[in-house]
């Protein structure tokens, strides 16, 4: 079942974490994501207005997204968001409509 990254960031060093966002593209096609949204303009209508990006990426599915996660790949891209470059929160959530 197709499964989502969904992430929120807000970034305090935009060259670090460009760093970051050139690499992971290719990380994620590896493991069959493709972004949905990356960025972009938004309209936060509840909630505190922590984040100013708001990613969604769609993988075949739940184990295919912590993979990807999971990679050696990832897991040395994502360096350059930590470190206090910015504050990120990421789920990963199974496409569908589990309430039925």
């Amino acid at each position: 079942m197709t499964a989502y990254w969904v992430a929120r960031a807000s970034i305090k060093d935009a060259v670090e974490y460009k760093k970051y966002t050139d690499l992971v593209p290719e990380i994620l096609k590896k493991f069959g994501g493709r972004p949905l949204a990356r960025g972009g303009d938004y309209r936060t209508l509840e909630g505190p207005e922590t984040f100013e990006r708001f990613i969604v990426v769609e993988f075949p599915s739940l184990e295919q997204a912590v993979a990807c996660h999971q990679s050696p790949e990832y897991q040395e891209a994502r360096k350059f968001r930590l470190n206090g470059v910015g504050h990120n929160e990421l789920t990963i959530v199974e496409g569908g409509d589990a309430t039925k």
